[in-house]
């Protein structure tokens, strides 16, 4: 039962806003050179206005509900890293863009409404497994994303700074706009969708696989066209189909940014309508979870190989005592050799526990390597490989294969290796411009988006389902995986 009904949870009673600074925590920078005015920006984000509201987030609680139901999917993705420099309309554009024609096709295929969440209007800090960095001799503070340091290897841009705070959230104000915007016009018609799909489908030299799957997609359109059925009319202007999302790592961040609703008396951070835990920072007794524990916005977990079933069941008591579907979603990142190990443990956990939980695959961040020229990327087979053996797991346990959680961009980057427009090493210095970790490019995300739509389609019959949960564990078992005891 949600508190709502009956005011704050008891178990929350001892919790505040700021409880997590009794705790130990992780990757948030201790450095700043002038505590007072990191104290005086901290007071004037919690005088600006909300960047999200508490019913919006309430409706992307009730949308993943459906998702952990097995009613609907969830598609989360954006950049690695967000930047002050690379901000304009095109870019948010763009990247609305791939969510929406990934969500068309996933849509079609899977038979399930998708639940659209960006990485976006938020995410600007990043974990990094070093303090510092060294270049030609020289060591400096590590680059931690552009709401806390400069990008630049330079001392004084590697100082954090609290005005880059307020820039961060300016910057996510207007992108929270920009996506309002485009979301509620004729931008996101799924006629439009479909057209920029088809562009996709032309260009691509898998053209011919893809081409089937979008003739029907089409053929459906044209169908609810014929009975005067819009989809641009079925969805009312004023509703947010839209969600942002991003790692809750600065506290102090999220702190300003938390709100009781007055409606209900709930805590809700209206800095995103998702937040979610890294695999770095998931202590139990961590700061980070015992600020996330408070809020009533959905939450994501992510799961690593070092995850024990155990761990996971005691975070979920912690974070989702009152078993509220759409609360809480698992997201595993495993790395392509590891997942067929490691991740039917948990899903043999979650599923004999019986609370609701969303599971979701992040592909980027196990596999991530260091190309012959120096470049960190991943490989595109790599990427697909565990995704098709987190839903081949999935199926095996009994479990929804609810989600996929991946860093992409809008633009025509050459970061990721492979995919359909081949991209080979030595192309990878001609278009890396992330400010972290690599992202898949526009054609990479949607011919990912094709990929597993054929994979998700063959779930629909419950007959199929039965047959391909018995071929998953033939396939899997070649892994090392062994069948959890139901």
């Amino acid at each position: 039962m949600s508190s709502s009904r009956n005011g704050p949870s008891v178990l929350k009673q001892n919790w505040t806003p700021g409880s997590w600074r009794h705790r130990p925590v992780k990757h948030i920078p201790d450095d700043y050179p002038d505590a007072r005015e990191l104290a005086r920006v901290e007071a004037e984000l919690a005088r600006l206005p909300p960047l999200v509201f508490a019913e919006e987030t309430r409706r992307l609680t009730a949308a993943l509900g459906q998702v952990a139901e097995g009613k609907a999917f969830l598609l989360q993705g954006g950049d690695c890293a967000e930047s002050f420099k690379e901000f304009t309309t095109d870019n948010v554009r763009d990247s609305l863009r791939l969510i929406l024609q990934m969500a068309v096709v996933l849509t079609f295929s899977g038979g399930r409404p998708v639940v659209k969440v960006g990485r976006i209007a938020g995410q600007f800090a990043k974990p990094r497994s070093g303090a510092t960095e060294t270049l030609e001799g020289v060591t400096l503070p590590a680059y931690r994303g552009d709401i806390i340091n400069g990008m630049e290897f330079e001392a004084g841009e590697r100082l954090p700074d609290p005005k880059r705070l307020l820039k961060a959230y300016h910057q996510s104000s207007d992108t929270v706009g920009l996506l309002r915007l485009f979301s509620q016009g004729g931008y996101a018609d799924l006629l439009n969708m479909h057209r920029w799909t088809f562009d996709f489908v032309a260009d691509s030299v898998q053209g011919g696989q893809y081409r089937k799957l979008a003739d029907k997609i089409l053929e459906s359109l044209r169908f609810m066209s014929a009975l005067h059925v819009s989809p641009g009319q079925q969805m009312p202007l004023n509703r947010v189909d839209m969600f942002t999302s991003h790692e809750a790592l600065l506290l102090n961040y999220e702190e300003a940014m938390t709100r009781a609703d007055p409606v209900s008396g709930d805590w809700y951070d209206s800095s995103a309508h998702m937040l979610w835990i890294g695999e770095r920072t998931r202590q139990l007794d961590g700061g980070h979870v015992e600020f996330m524990r408070g809020i009533q916005n959905p939450i994501g977990l992510k799961c690593g190989p070092t995850m024990e079933p155990d761990d996971l069941l005691r975070l979920i008591d912690i974070l989702n005592p009152e078993a509220i579907p759409g609360k809480l979603t698992l997201i595993g990142r495993f790395g392509a050799d590891k997942i067929a190990e490691r991740l039917p443990r948990l899903m043999a956990a979650t599923k004999r526990d019986g609370r609701p939980v969303v599971w979701s695959t992040d592909p980027m961040h196990g596999n991530t390597l260091k190309a012959r020229n120096g470049y960190k990327t991943r490989p595109f087979d790599r990427i697909l490989s565990e995704v098709k053996t987190f839903v081949q797991v999935a199926t095996a346990e009994g479990v929804h294969p609810g989600g996929l959680h991946l860093e992409m961009t809008g633009q025509n980057v050459t970061e990721c290796l492979g995919g359909a427009q081949e991209v080979t090493e030595d192309d990878l210095s001609s278009r890396y411009h992330t400010h972290c970790d690599p992202r898949l490019n526009a054609n990479q995300a949607l011919q990912l988006a094709f990929l597993v739509a054929d994979k998700l389609q063959s779930l629909r019959v419950p007959e199929v389902w039965a047959a391909a949960a018995t071929d998953s564990l033939t396939e899997l078992s070649g892994k090392g995986y062994h069948a959890t005891p139901k």
